[in-house]
């Protein structure tokens, strides 16, 4: 089952060869699996390294042993490993933040940090198809736009995800023919979490509703990325066109703008506060606030987030921290 795996990787061009590969090891099955298919790329030498990379978020009393089985884990394959504790990220982590929210942050810097340390390529993380599953549901069911139903990507930023198509019954599978140990979170069964009950009592019957679900999700899947891929590269082709440096800040000019759809605004708008390094969470209702102040043309201010100003000059506007 490697093989179809690898065509994966080099289709979306997720290791590049003789590269250096940070993975993010658990020590669950699906990163355990993980480890084992790039070590085959390694074999086969597409890889030059693989450094096993596990953060111990303390969050169990035995915490400790998941450390002590991925070094093991990482030894009998060969590579190098690097290991941390949560509480040293402790200062780094926002104010703000579930549990899980704060786990997943740490573990991003953490990998990075490995990723910078080795001058690594990449970063693979073990997200399967059903992984993606859940993911689309869970955003679903919270709300979102186009780009949240869109779920993982194979390939953003440093981060890959060489196992977006593999279904976690063939992982499963593989491992037990070939008697390789992997560890069991007992957290994965709990449903206190939205996604455990997702994957207990929603996807069984999405499958006996159709066995093709899997097949059929992915073909939406991709069609919605194919989508998402064309209005992403229009949106920053517009933008382009739209914004010029005005005493070292990025205006955009607001006739350009309000001339075209609402759904296209929403869009230029997330990426030029995104160009202009602005870290403010947007939603409709935040956009929408932009706008009225964009089409009043008596307002020269306007606070927003508590932290910055929206400056119109003209038919520009700019922004900046308070």
């Amino acid at each position: 089952m490697l093989k179809p795996i690898t065509l994966f990787a080099e289709k979306h061009s997720l290791i590049p060869k003789n590269s250096t590969i940070v993975l993010g090891l658990s020590g669950g099955p699906d990163s355990i699996f993980l480890l084992q298919f790039l070590c085959y790329l390694r074999d086969q030498g597409i890889i030059k390294q693989i450094i096993a990379a596990h953060l111990d978020h303390g969050w169990r009393a035995n915490s400790a042993n998941d450390v002590t089985f991925c070094k093991q884990a990482a030894q009998a394959a060969n590579v190098p490993f690097a290991t941390a504790h949560i509480s040293d990220y402790t200062q780094d982590l926002p104010r703000k933040g579930s549990k899980e929210e704060l786990g997943r942050y740490a573990r991003r810097l953490f990998l990075e940090q490995v990723m910078q340390k080795h001058q690594a390529t990449a970063i693979a993380l073990a997200h399967h198809l059903q992984d993606q599953e859940e993911t689309f549901l869970i955003r679903l069911i919270r709300g979102t736009s186009l780009t949240g139903l869109c779920a993982m990507w194979p390939k953003r930023g440093h981060y890959v995800r060489p196992l977006l198509e593999t279904n976690k019954r063939d992982i499963l599978q593989y491992l037990d023919e070939h008697q390789i140990l992997y560890l069991i979170d007992p957290t994965n069964e709990s449903p206190s979490f939205l996604r455990n009950r997702i994957r207990t009592n929603v996807m069984p019957g999405l499958h006996e509703s159709d066995d093709r679900f899997d097949a059929n999700f992915l073909a939406t899947l991709n069609r919605l990325q194919a989508i998402e891929t064309y209005l992403a590269e229009h949106t920053s082709e517009l933008l382009g066109r739209m914004t010029h440096q005005e005493n070292g800040h990025l205006a955009l000019e607001i006739p350009k703008l309000l001339e075209l759809p609402t759904i296209m605004q929403y869009r230029i708008l997330m990426e030029w506060l995104q160009e202009a390094q602005v870290a403010i969470p947007t939603s409709q209702q935040f956009l929408n606030e932009i706008l009225r102040f964009l089409g009043q043309p008596e307002s020269k201010s306007h606070e927003i987030h508590h932290q910055w100003l929206l400056h119109k000059k003209k038919t520009l506007v700019w922004i900046e921290g308070t």
